[in-house]
């Protein structure tokens, strides 16, 4: 079994939708980024490709390269379980923390954790999502964007 852990963040920018776990999230302002800036799925990418000793997500979609413009990261995430299936590993599960003064993420954790289990061929009883604030301190209590952490558990594929 090996153990990986994901981080990412993004700004909050006006003119796009609030994608966090795959959901859209009803909200006034979007977030920053060359993909749709899922911190979530970016924050579990991270994790999974760390946990095999692969890198991070830059390493396999970089964000100079077009194919990856405004791309759905829950695919970008598959990907991912993809590659790590083909150096026979497995997810086991996922805990992901996301730091947002708002939204209130709460109604929308279950669907996050629906559309992760999905992408990871997990059950999602086997995904955690909670939220946190940052209790107004720093650039995420400001509000000015989102911050995602991940820890993820892989195990080698047994016949």
């Amino acid at each position: 079994m090996r153990v990986g852990i994901g981080y990412d963040s993004h700004r909050f920018v006006s003119g796009r939708p609030l994608v966090l776990g795959g959901v859209r999230i009803p909200f006034d302002t979007g977030l920053a980024g060359h993909s749709d800036a899922d911190v979530v799925a970016h924050a579990v990418t991270d994790a999974l490709l760390g946990a095999a000793g692969l890198g991070d997500i830059g390493t396999h979609f970089p964000a100079d390269d077009e194919r990856w413009r405004d791309a759905d990261s829950i695919e970008l995430l598959r990907a991912a379980v993809r590659i790590l299936e083909e150096r026979n590993y497995q997810v086991v599960n996922v805990d992901v923390t996301v730091v947002a003064e708002q939204p209130k993420l709460r109604p929308h954790v279950d669907a996050m954790r629906a559309r992760l289990a999905d992408a990871l061929a997990i059950s999602p009883d086997n995904v955690s999502v909670k939220g946190k604030t940052n209790e107004q301190m720093g650039w995420v209590g400001r509000g000015e964007g989102i911050a995602g952490m991940a820890v993820a558990l892989i195990d080698a594929v047994r016949d």
